[in-house]
């Protein structure tokens, strides 16, 4: 069984920092892309960042600049560096990542449970 378990997430003021940690744990094989999304109340869940295991990144235009995702491979740990934080990024943060069981095996599309992230003064 495969988990990806969060953290770091809280209140914080505007304009102001945190950084969001997520670590798999169990048994596999690899992992590949991983990645953050985020959702606020009635809105869809929405592509934060995500980085493949070669260290390619991606952004979404409403946080480019101010976030920074970031993986170790050895720890199997993807982080998200939210610096400028703005009300607008209030949101539950949920950590995603592709995983191979076995080398034979197509990956499978994992979430972690959400960690919130509160933005206000």
């Amino acid at each position: 069984q495969v988990q990806l378990v969060e953290s770091g997430g809280g209140l914080v003021q505007p304009g102001g920092s945190l950084r969001l940690s997520c670590a798999a744990s169990g048994t596999f094989y690899s992992i590949g892309d991983m990645g953050w999304y985020r959702q606020s109340p009635g809105k869809q869940r929405e592509l934060v960042a995500n980085i493949s295991s070669a260290g390619t990144t991606n952004y979404a235009d409403t946080v480019r600049g101010r976030f920074t995702v970031s993986r170790d491979n050895a720890k199997y740990t993807v982080y998200l560096q939210m610096d400028s934080l703005e009300p607008e990024d209030t949101a539950v943060y949920y950590c995603d990542a592709d995983v191979a069981i076995w080398p034979s095996v197509a990956p499978s599309h994992r979430w972690g449970q959400g960690t919130q992230v509160t933005v206000s003064s």
